[in-house]
């Protein structure tokens, strides 16, 4: 049981998360710019001004922030905002890259924020600043020998254009993302190889799902026109990379998230069925498929959806599809009609819990047999290429008075995943590449808190955005060293 040759290990990060220096050299507003932190059991808040002056704050929905009809997204001053400051790689790159290049990496997972490129998202030329910072740091990787795989877009429209356009229910958006792609495409034609479009594309539906009852009919019909006019931008997008650069490998990339009935009654295994199909097929197939599954209308007709949809966009879905099936993978979850089973509580999981299974402290089901699941079940239906692009614990680490940081548990929990992935790999899953989620302590999307860490280096900084940014590595970072130095045959042996 051995992983590829030419397997690419490495970590991810993303450009809201990280990078911080939100407001530095041209950069534009995105949305967590004006979202505040929260915790397992409080939302991270929206802020605005309303129509008549006064500030506020509204649940920040995921991504997805609703704000008061006639408030304006704003900036408050008794606020803070964790991603403003980030950790700081917009400034300290080098010195992050160069500890990724220590530990072996052969990939480096990050993204590009189009409001550095474009601030408005709309304008005719882009911004000269952001496009050197990027070129500045791919150029980084390549001195190491680091393949760079960037996402597109990874949750960070330009809030100018959630505001002067209604964001992506608006078609108009698809050509100005295509625009914007071809931009990055262009510049760093020679830089990068792997791209992917949208990252956990997917989330649209899970949420809507999360969200029950609470979710009208007019969510559903606004969720599913953004995803059809992300597809196609999607789709445009690939066609357009290959054009550019025939070399180009485009992925898309998936919330990955293995479902369980939760009972053996057959309204269970056909709840779970369906849920499959919300939630994971419904966005693959389109991109790897090139089509809307069967059950699309089903879906459709529960919510009464009917969508903006042309002849045009039914081929351009059709001609873009993706060169490599890209996803995350943190949990697993349970999927039952019974209302008597006890529920998950935690960070966007759902479901009943799973007695067989342990939780982290946000909720999430340690699950690394339902990876192999997902790994094996996925590739059978697209037999694409695949990566995992996100896997990791988040978790409280303690900082000892030497120091030093024992997380043990972090080992444990990426050593069970690595052998997963080579279980799946040896039962013919054409695995080729593994970025642990959050390499170096980032600010928690879902949360904002700092406290949730996933990297195997520790970054001095709290919820309150108090700290010297310093980096120091934990015990976890010599482990994933050998790992790569061994090819994963260390998870295998030990």
């Amino acid at each position: 049981m051995t992983f590829p040759k030419n397997f690419l290990w490495g970590g991810a990060i993303a450009a809201n998360q990280a990078e911080g220096a939100y407001n530095v050299d041209g950069r534009g507003l995105v949305q967590t710019d004006v979202t505040t932190g929260g915790s397992v059991n409080s939302s991270r808040m929206t802020t605005y001004i309303d129509k008549d002056g006064n500030p506020g704050k509204a649940p920040s929905m995921g991504h997805n922030g609703r704000i008061p009809e006639g408030a304006k997204f704003a900036v408050l001053e008794d606020e803070y905002y964790p991603n403003h400051k980030a950790v700081d790689f917009y400034h300290r790159y080098k010195e992050d890259i160069k500890l990724f290049a220590e530990m072996g990496y052969s990939v480096f997972r990050l993204s590009i924020s189009w409001a550095r490129i474009f601030p408005n998202g709309d304008e005719t030329e882009p911004n000269q600043a952001g496009l050197d910072f990027y070129r500045s740091v791919f150029e980084e990787c390549r001195k190491y020998n680091i393949e760079p795989l960037v996402s597109i877009w990874h949750f960070d429209t330009p809030l100018a254009l959630e505001v002067n356009y209604g964001g992506w229910s608006n078609r108009k958006l698809i050509d100005l993302y295509v625009n914007y792609a071809k931009v990055v495409f262009t510049e760093y034609k020679d830089l990068v190889k792997y791209w992917l479009t949208f990252n956990e594309i997917n989330n649209t539906t899970m949420f809507l799902d999360i969200y029950g009852d609470a979710a009208t009919d007019e969510d559903y019909q606004e969720g599913y026109q953004v995803l059809h006019n992300q597809f196609v931008a999607s789709a445009k997008a690939v066609l357009l990379g290959h054009e550019i650069n025939p070399e180009f490998m485009i992925g898309n990339m998936i919330c990955g998230i293995t479902f369980y009935p939760g009972t053996c009654d057959p309204a269970d295994i056909l709840a779970n069925q369906h849920k499959w199909e919300s939630g994971i097929y419904y966005c693959g197939d389109v991109q790897a498929k090139g089509k809307y599954g069967t059950y699309a209308k089903r879906l459709w007709k529960e919510h009464n959806v009917t969508l903006d949809i042309t002849e045009e966009d039914l081929e351009i879905l059709k001609k873009g599809t993706v060169d490599m099936y890209t996803f995350s993978y943190y949990m697993s979850n349970n999927v039952t009609t019974h209302t008597d089973q006890e529920q998950v509580a935690g960070n966007f999981s759902s479901g009943a819990k799973n007695p067989y299974l342990t939780y982290s402290d946000w909720g999430w089901a340690h699950d690394p047999t339902g990876l192999q699941y997902y790994l094996e079940k996925i590739y059978d239906r697209y037999e694409l290429p695949l990566m995992l692009v996100e896997n990791g614990l988040g978790a409280f680490d303690t900082v000892e008075e030497d120091g030093s940081i024992h997380d043990d548990y972090r080992i444990d929990y990426h050593r069970a995943h690595v052998k997963a992935m080579s279980d799946a790999i040896d039962n013919g899953v054409d695995l080729i590449a593994y970025t642990t989620w959050g390499c170096i302590d980032i600010v928690s999307a879902g949360t904002g808190e700092m406290r949730k860490r996933y990297g195997f280096i520790y970054v001095d900084m709290d919820d309150e955005g108090n700290g010297t940014l310093n980096r120091s590595k934990k015990d976890s970072f010599e482990w994933y060293k050998e790992v790569i130095a061994t090819n994963g045959q260390n998870c295998l042996t030990d």
